[in-house]
């Protein structure tokens, strides 16, 4: 990656200090409640002009749909800004749903958590012979939960297809054991969430002989 760029909210000149919207300085995005509401209570924001939240447009969309639904339907959802699954299409795709292990610790603490990961071998590098130690997985099990799945991870081939599918477990709670119990598909790059056993805090070697 030689240079990433973001996107700028162009909010210092639309009129929000007239009505007394509050914007972040820094970057002028709003700050809002869980529930999109500015400090003003009449007006909203969604989207990408959020401060501290994923810029990714599905996520603008649900956010809009669950805001209108509140507004003139009569729901209380919210929407969920921590069970995101999103992907970063690099050669070598990497997907992430939940919690970064980083921002897991700061939610739960390190004593409370749980990391299993290993290196694995997609079945399509054994002909070409490819490095068999170049993708990665990881979960971040929440253990005062019945170690509730918090943020998985995976770095290699079609982890955004491998994300979209676990993302709906984890929003259904999916826990350590229920993976454990899950027959994997051979050979996938998925099945390896089906049979992670090694913890980081083990400092067990993860590396892989074979697919």
């Amino acid at each position: 990656v030689l240079i990433a760029i973001g996107r700028d909210a162009c909010t210092r000149n639309i009129g929000l200090q007239t009505i007394g919207v509050k914007i972040n300085e820094k970057n002028g995005k709003v700050p809002v409640n869980d529930e999109e509401q500015t400090n003003v209570p009449y007006v909203y924001a969604i989207g990408d002009i959020l401060d501290g939240k994923l810029e990714l447009t599905p996520v603008a969309i649900q956010a809009g749909r669950l805001l209108a639904q509140r507004l003139y339907g009569g729901s209380s959802r919210k929407c969920d800004y921590i069970n995101v699954p999103t992907t970063v299409f690099t050669p070598l795709e990497y997907g992430s749903c939940g919690y970064a292990e980083e921002r897991a610790i700061d939610e739960y603490g390190k004593q409370n958590l749980e990391v299993y990961h290993t290196l694995f071998w997609p079945l399509e590098w054994t002909v070409p012979g490819r490095d068999n130690n170049t993708c990665y997985a990881k979960i971040i099990c929440n253990k005062q939960d019945n170690n509730r799945v918090v943020g998985l991870h995976v770095l290699g081939p079609n982890a955004g297809e491998v994300t979209q599918g676990f993302a709906a477990a984890i929003k259904c709670g999916l826990t350590k054991e229920l993976l454990d119990e899950t027959i994997g598909i051979h050979p996938t790059c998925a099945e390896v969430f089906t049979t992670m056993d090694i913890t980081k805090s083990s400092g067990q070697d993860i590396t892989q002989k074979g697919c």
